[in-house]
């Protein structure tokens, strides 16, 4: 829970995952990444902004080579929910082909957003392409996504922290917890 001096202790309601559990789940997703991958070379494409925290911490803990990219890729703008409509930013730079990407992701929620992302990853000739995401919401699954690798199930709550925001706020908390209706509405 966020001490007195947080400036958003009001907005925030129940802690979902402490900065411990975060902590430790990221190191057990890298060992099952860097297993997976042993004596390859991986293209990290993080999805920006919210899932950075996310893969700084995971990319130290990896144990195999690997370069990073960056994508920007939203349905949500500044919305609690999902609008449906995907918008990609730009894509990575570089060739991709023949190469064995991991997308990281903050959170899977309707799965629009990392389906369009795949897809276009694929269709530029990558040998593989795998997702990685802290939080994922089967329950609001709007399209067939299912990622690969998963830090925590959640509930339908909206979440922040750990890069998660709401009107990009509340992405430096250092633990993810449950956005209190009355912070947005």
């Amino acid at each position: 829970m966020p001490d007195d001096s947080c400036p958003w202790k009001n907005d925030i309601g129940d802690v979902l995952l402490t900065e411990g559990q975060i902590r430790q789940r990221v190191q057990e997703l890298a060992a099952e990444v860097s297993a997976d991958y042993a004596g390859q070379h991986l293209v990290l494409v993080v999805a920006l902004k919210g899932a950075v925290v996310f893969a700084a911490d995971l990319m130290r803990a990896l144990q195999v080579p690997l370069c990073l990219d960056f994508v920007a890729a939203s349905s949500y703008g500044s919305g609690t929910v999902s609008s449906g409509e995907v918008r990609v930013g730009y894509e990575t730079c570089g060739d991709l082909k023949g190469r064995h990407v991991l997308v990281v992701e903050d959170i899977v929620d309707s799965g629009r957003t990392l389906s369009v992302l795949v897809a276009s990853l694929r269709s530029r000739g990558a040998a593989s392409v795998k997702t990685c995401c802290l939080l994922d919401k089967p329950s609001r699954r709007a399209v067939d996504f299912r990622p690969e690798y998963v830090g925590f199930e959640i509930p339908d709550h909206f979440v922040v922290g750990y890069g998660l925001d709401y009107a990009e706020r509340y992405r430096s908390l250092p633990f993810v917890a449950v956005l209190r209706p009355e912070a947005y509405q």
